[in-house]
């Protein structure tokens, strides 16, 4: 996984405020691949439906994967005849690589992308990006797999799409219905931290993106749509889900392992308002005493298992404290990563320190109140020391919940009453015009934004060179294996 880029803070949401003249509001992406065919089409009819339907100021921007056929030229004639429409062409293929280019450089508040083949609805799209313009989520997906969707496609595609979510779900934890729906938005300034964490370039782009957005918490908003299956679809079916179950399987990986630096993608305080200080009401105790229990319970059930076990070939206090030992650190652990949401390696051995400490107290109640069963009964049956223990056990559980909560986890904060970082300076990029400006001086622009100020970037002084809204971005692999070439669209 890349971990090169650390994310920041995020700003508070607000609602978008009105755009000036010539500024877009929303850019909508559509990729594509040798669509000589389908293209024009597809531009033409989401620019009238714009055109007519949406409200504020829109651009669509055709991002061409190094089409070999003559979707280049179809490309640069729509963006000559429409005003709003702006070609973006990339020498290496990837539907994901196509999309973090373009989304990373556009100057719009609201990013979106959708299929050439437009199988969606266009009717769900103004309700797809409204709740990114007000404020209200940071990312919205359409989905066909909602009660209220309707959608006509073959069983072979529906199976696909539902085994798949039902995978996400098991191994990733996803709440999301459907990763896979080309119809998507997020916001320019979630955007601009998330999508350094996004490693694919192809297929998977979408659900690496919506995991991590997920696991970041942010908020992520479902559009049931209309949808009418593509039969034409050139993408390869097999080739795409063996990569895609790789993707899983990488992406869960740095999760577990916590090589992702999710933690620090993180929102203003008072922006989310579990974060708002409430008189009497400590922040999170109840999503952590929730979590406490279910692994207290899954703890208990090891601990039981394991004295059981130890108890077939040695005493009851050995095996009391065997069984013990070994549930606290598996207990610490989970408590660490579930609980009180710590990820990565940083403290590790402290906290298991401290919870051994913990864990000495837990043997000393439960030590006690077997010595004192001992002391009562000559020779007390199996299911009397389970008993015993048990109810020892839920003594200690609510000590240990204390401890860690004051002790081993306690919130950090900053300034007394916050727990967000600040946000670290962001460094202007600067990109060299390939077709010069008019003085030969470097085009500058904050995140190496291809579109210049014709659509009117804040802050921006760099020349205006109407050239360059056309021009052909030559990129290098971002690794010397980073290349999709299972893609045919």
């Amino acid at each position: 996984m890349r971990t090169d880029s650390s994310p920041g803070t995020l700003p508070a949401r607000e609602h978008l405020p009105a755009a000036g003249a010539g500024t877009p509001v929303l850019d909508v992406v559509v990729p594509v691949y040798n669509e000589e065919k389908d293209l024009q089409p597809c531009v033409r009819r989401l620019h009238e439906h714009l055109a007519r339907t949406f409200p504020y100021p829109f651009r669509i921007t055709i991002a061409d994967n190094a089409s070999t056929d003559t979707t280049p030229q179809v490309a640069a004639r729509l963006a000559a005849e429409i005003p709003e429409v702006a070609h973006f062409r990339l020498e290496q293929k990837g539907r994901g690589r196509a999309l973090r280019t373009v989304w990373s450089a556009s100057d719009a508040p609201v990013l979106a992308y959708m299929d050439v083949d437009l199988s969606t609805d266009l009717n769900a799209l103004l309700p797809l990006v409204a709740p990114l313009i007000s404020g209200h989520s940071d990312l919205a997906i359409g989905s066909r797999l909602s009660r209220s969707s309707r959608v006509v496609r073959g069983a072979k595609r529906e199976f696909i799409s539902r085994s798949y979510n039902l995978i996400l779900r098991g191994s990733l934890q996803a709440r999301f219905s459907d990763a896979q729906c080309g119809f998507k938005a997020i916001r320019k300034d979630v955007a601009q931290e998330l999508l350094p964490l996004v490693e694919d370039t192809g297929w998977f782009f979408d659900t690496e993106m919506l995991v991590l957005a997920e696991r970041a918490g942010l908020r992520i908003h479902e559009v049931p749509v209309d949808w009418v299956d593509d039969p034409d679809s050139t993408v390869h079916i097999v080739r795409t889900a063996t990569d895609d179950l790789k993707g899983v399987w990488r992406v869960g990986k740095a999760l577990a392992t916590g090589a992702l630096p999710l933690d620090r993608l993180a929102r203003p305080f008072g922006d989310d308002p579990r974060d708002r200080e409430i008189t009497d009401v400590p922040t999170g105790l109840a999503r952590q005493l929730v979590g406490f229990c279910v692994v207290g319970a899954l703890s208990t059930l090891f601990y039981l298992l394991l004295y059981s076990l130890f108890r077939s070939f040695t005493g009851p206090q050995t095996a009391n404290a065997l069984a013990l030992l070994v549930s606290a650190v598996a207990n610490t652990a989970a408590n660490r990563r579930l609980t009180f949401g710590v990820r990565g390696r940083g403290g590790a051995v402290r906290h298991q320190a401290q919870g051994l400490v913990v864990f000495g107290i837990g043997l000393a109640l439960t030590s006690g109140s077997l010595a004192a069963l001992d002391a009562a009964t000559a020779d007390p049956a199996h299911s009397t020391e389970l008993a015993v223990l048990v109810a020892a056990n839920l003594a200690a559980t609510v000590l240990r919940f204390l401890l860690f909560r004051a002790w081993v986890f306690p919130e950090r904060r900053e300034d007394g009453d916050r727990r967000r970082p600040e946000p670290e300076p962001r460094p202007t990029v600067v990109a060299q015009n390939p077709h010069g400006t008019p003085h030969g001086e470097p085009y500058v622009t904050a995140y190496g934004s291809p579109y210049g100020t014709p659509y009117g970037t804040p802050g921006s002084s760099a020349p205006y060179d109407p050239a360059w809204r056309d021009s052909t971005l030559h990129l290098q692999p971002v690794r010397p294996h980073d290349t999709d070439p299972r893609e045919t669209r």
